[in-house]
């Protein structure tokens, strides 16, 4: 662990308060606070445009308003989440900038130099391994069929992605059930990266019914979700991730541009065309 004389590493955290691969990162660093510190910028968004031939049938359309001249120079491909660390001058070192959300949460752990049961990636290589695993397995399975629920105009291709997705959390519920009690992936309320990899779209699932209605909420009464149901409920009480969590309304109101194809990102174009989204993970 950290002796009391150690400084806390400090990085310049480059993100976007709607983006759930951002949001990875943050509770990341939010659950390592006073071992990481961090300064928020937020280095994208949107702005309007006219849809002068109603493309979308809404009479608008959404691009990219900006992105930061700090998020494209620190990041090749201008994403987020992007770290960058800071020297004792309080100076960035952007050659030193890390990004891609689930290699984030490894980074900002190792930075942190935590004690073991406060670690997000076990010292364990077998429990290392095993996290690294399913935290790549619920981004492709539970996370990225997300966007195809929202952006398929076609309501067969929907409902696949939809089927899919809460194949994905079958999955997770049946694992957590033999890892023990349940309340976190690895068990004894010991947060993990692989909880913070389905963590955010967990959260977010809830717009499902407003947008694509009743048959697309998430089967919570289901027996093979018990065990998932008991993990959410556990994993969205905890202090560090309730101060992560976006507002509801205004994320609702924020992804309606998905909803009515009138999004024009990285990751909704390439929706449109039928790549999953973990193969562009982009400010979403």
């Amino acid at each position: 662990s950290q002796s009391a004389k150690q400084v806390a590493p400090k990085l310049r955290y480059l993100s976007a308060w709607f983006c759930p691969y951002a949001h990875r990162a943050t509770i990341a660093l939010e659950h390592h606070a006073g071992r990481v510190s961090y300064e928020w910028v937020e280095a994208l968004g949107w702005e309007q445009r006219k849809d002068e031939n109603n493309i979308t049938g809404t009479g608008k359309e959404w691009w990219y308003h900006w992105k930061a001249d700090e998020l494209t120079r620190s990041n090749p491909s201008g994403l987020v989440p992007t770290l960058i660390p800071l020297d004792e001058e309080g100076k960035p070192n952007e050659e030193k900038s890390v990004y891609e959300s689930l290699i984030t949460i490894d980074y900002i752990d190792a930075l942190a130099n935590a004690d073991e049961k406060q670690r997000l990636v076990p010292s364990d290589p077998y429990l290392a391994a095993k996290c690294r695993y399913w935290a790549d397995k619920v981004n492709r399975e539970c996370c990225s069929p997300y966007y195809g629920v929202l952006v398929r105009k076609d309501e067969e291709e929907r409902m696949e992605n939809f089927n899919k997705l809460v194949s994905g959390l079958k999955a997770f519920s049946r694992e957590i059930e033999k890892n023990g009690d349940g309340t976190t992936f690895l068990g004894g309320d010991r947060l993990s990266n692989t909880d913070i990899s389905l963590m955010p779209w967990a959260f977010r699932y809830y717009i499902f019914e407003h947008y694509r209605g009743d048959e697309y909420a998430i089967p919570y009464d289901e027996p093979e979700l018990a065990a998932y149901k008991v993990w959410f409920d556990n994993v969205f009480a905890i202090e560090s991730v309730k101060r992560t969590l976006p507002d509801k309304v205004r994320y609702l109101e924020h992804i309606g541009k998905y909803a009515d194809s009138s999004a024009r990102s990285k990751v909704a174009n390439a929706v449109r065309r039928g790549v999953s989204a973990h193969e562009i993970e982009d400010d979403k």
